[in-house]
């Protein structure tokens, strides 16, 4: 029994150690197991998240997944629509940036595919930041209730706040890049018809040429009013302004323009330039300037205020202002009665082109062209003015001054005469008539032609009375009767068939013309007729007894003529008659006075004298050596020309005679 039960418990005991050692060895493969499954259980962890999201929509409330169906539904069509013009935008790229796509025929094409871009992109920012918020509502209702992964929520969030305010780069800079093409463009364009303007030759049509091409002028205005829409107008201006202002300056540097810049002070000198002057900017104003008037008003079209700007930097390019300022150096320069006609001369160019101006610089852009013009007219009007109502004064103190030496015609009667018959021709005359209605409109007062006329012909008249004072002034009564001779003749032959002697009057001019042969008579009656007598026959007979004694008196009486004709020769040589024809005249006249006479008593007497041996003492002139002495006389002498010029020294006039070659006379 007891047996039995060891072995009983012995049998316990194996199955027991058989039963652990099972556990054990299945305690060490769960071992195992577990450490195998520690990383896959990492995995799964980190897998829950995602899941869990994955699967929270099937955990949500249906009403609620259904309720969220047609709200996004809403925001995602307009998102759909957004992304699909960004598609779009992208499928422009090529045609716009191709090589030479704004250059060819085709560039309405090219605009036309601009423009869909430039729609696309107003598409894009009128939507895109509204396509965003609609998106964001969504976001937050899931976020709300808690329909989605709050992590993905927040993620999204953020994109979509920066999409509710898109920057201007929406299409990656594309439409950037083609106005750069097309600014390209309309810079060659420009500069393939940048041929400068000829000025045309005298007597040519003032008319503005066409310079640039209507297809080329469509392009330009087509290309701008692009880029003024997108916001370069002031890269249009300053392109355009650079390109046709080289074109401007390089039509006027052929002109030879360096008078503008260095104008002389002396209104003589000045003549060559007021005329350069007046014609250049005739071209200028009417050519030039009028051309690129009407093509910048074809390229910039209805962008009028951006044209006028540009034309206004064109028109300086054309130097407009320094025209002006030459007027103004006219109009500083000394005055001079020669000044008078170079003002005329100015405001007779500014008045033709009066109407260009107001039509080229009318707008506020050339408000400093307006009134530099305004400025000058009334400078050369108030000047011309003030010369030409001081002229009678001038003649009249004159009257005090010496006359010529030489008794020939005073320079203020050669010029006064000629200045006088040019005030009162073409072309001055009505433009002086002009200044001076204007002058006399500033004052509120009436002025007319006549008394323009009257005013030069008391001018005349205030000259004519200087004639009787001067004559007095000579200490040799021949002398004054040869100045006062030459002074009425040039009187009468200079304004004969003038409208200044049209005006005088037929019987004023015979007065002159009388008193020239008044004054001859009596210059050859009190001079060279006094000779003559001198070898009167009074005395000798030639008879045998009676041949001394006619011998010492002819002696005598040649020895008295040959003195009194040496005196009158030495005294007359430095006198003039400047007339030609007056001078063959009075030479005519004295030879008639004098060798008819000294022939005769020659012939009959010479041979008592001519026997002796000391008969060159007595003499001394052959006929024939006579005659050609008298002839001889009155020749003129080279002088030069001026005028006098007009002064005012402490408020007072003065005047003085310039530009004349003097001896002892201020009005020879």
């Amino acid at each position: 029994m007891g047996q039995d039960d060891d072995e009983r418990a012995a049998a316990s005991l194996a199955a027991a150690r058989r039963t652990l050692r099972a556990g054990v060895e299945k305690s060490r493969a769960l071992g195992q197991a577990l450490s195998r499954a520690g990383p896959r259980l990492e995995e799964i962890q980190a897998a829950l998240p995602a899941l869990e999201a994955a699967v929270r929509p099937i955990r949500a409330p249906r009403a609620e997944l259904a309720a969220a169906g047609p709200h996004i539904d809403r925001a995602v069509g307009p998102a759909a629509a957004v992304l699909k013009v960004f598609d779009a935008v992208h499928g422009l790229e090529p045609p716009l940036l191709a090589p030479g796509a704004a250059a060819g025929e085709d560039l309405p094409g090219y605009l036309a595919v601009l423009g869909r871009l430039e729609e696309a992109l107003r598409f894009l920012s009128d939507n895109c930041g509204l396509a965003a918020q609609w998106l964001a509502d969504i976001v937050e209702y899931l976020g709300d209730r808690d329909l989605a992964d709050p992590r993905f929520l927040a993620d999204l969030g953020v994109t979509l706040d920066e999409l509710k305010t898109p920057s201007g780069d929406l299409d990656g800079g594309l439409l950037a890049a083609a106005l750069d093409i097309l600014e390209a463009e309309f810079r060659r364009l420009l500069a393939d018809h940048s041929t400068p303007l000829a000025m045309p030759q005298p007597g040519a049509a003032s008319v503005a040429p066409s310079r640039v091409p209507s297809a080329a002028v469509h392009k330009l205005s087509l290309i701008l009013d692009r880029l003024v829409a997108n916001g370069r107008q002031d890269r249009c201006v300053t392109t355009y302004a650079d390109a046709r202002g080289s074109v401007v300056s390089a039509s006027l540097h052929a002109l030879g323009l360096d008078y503008l810049r260095n104008p002389a002070t002396d209104a003589q000198a000045l003549a060559p330039g007021v005329e350069l002057w007046g014609r250049h900017l005739e071209f200028v104003a009417r050519r030039l300037l009028e051309s690129e008037r009407q093509l910048c008003a074809k390229v910039f079209g209805q962008h009028k205020d951006l044209g006028a700007a540009c034309f206004a930097e064109v028109a300086a390019r054309a130097g407009v202002l320094d025209f002006l300022r030459f007027g103004r150096a006219v109009a500083d320069a000394k005055k001079d009665p020669i000044k008078l006609l170079r003002l005329l001369e100015v405001f007779d160019s500014l008045n033709k082109l009066r109407l260009d101006f107001n039509r080229l610089f009318g707008g506020k852009a050339c408000a400093e062209i307006q009134s530099q013009t305004r400025d000058l007219v009334k400078l050369v009007v108030d000047g011309a003015v003030e010369i030409f109502e001081e002229l009678i004064v001038q003649v009249e103190l004159q009257r005090h001054m010496p006359p010529p030496v030489d008794g020939g015609v005073p320079r203020l009667v050669t010029f006064v005469v000629e200045y006088c018959n040019r005030l009162l021709g073409e072309p001055y005359r009505p433009v002086l008539g002009q200044v001076l209605t204007i002058h006399r409109s500033w004052r509120k007062e009436v002025f007319n032609d006549r008394m323009l006329v009257d005013a030069v012909l008391n001018i005349v008249k205030a000259l004519e009375a200087n004639f009787d004072v001067w004559s007095k002034a000579y200490d040799n009564a021949m002398l004054s009767y040869l100045f006062m001779m030459n002074t009425h003749w040039h009187f009468f032959k200079h304004l004969k068939a003038t409208k200044l002697g049209e005006l005088l009057g037929d019987v004023w001019l015979r007065e002159h013309e009388q008193y020239k042969d008044y004054y001859l008579t009596v210059f050859i009656r009190e001079s060279w007729g006094a000779l003559s007598p001198l070898l009167n026959r009074e005395g000798l007979i030639l008879f045998s007894k009676g041949r001394a004694t006619a011998r010492d008196l002819v002696k005598q009486r040649l020895k008295t003529f040959n003195s009194s004709f040496d005196e009158m020769i030495c005294r007359q040589s430095s006198w003039v008659i400047p007339d030609k024809d007056l001078r063959a005249k009075t030479c005519d006249l004295v030879v008639q006075a004098i060798v008819p006479s000294y022939r005769s008593y020659m012939q009959n007497y010479g041979p008592l004298v001519e026997q002796e041996g000391s008969a060159s003492k007595y003499v001394k002139y052959t006929v024939d050596g006579l005659e050609k002495m008298l002839r001889a006389l009155f020749m003129p002498r080279p002088r030069r020309s001026g005028s006098f010029q007009i002064k005012h020294s402490s408020s007072k006039i003065a005047s003085t005679m310039t530009g004349l070659h003097r001896s002892a006379s201020a009005v020879k």
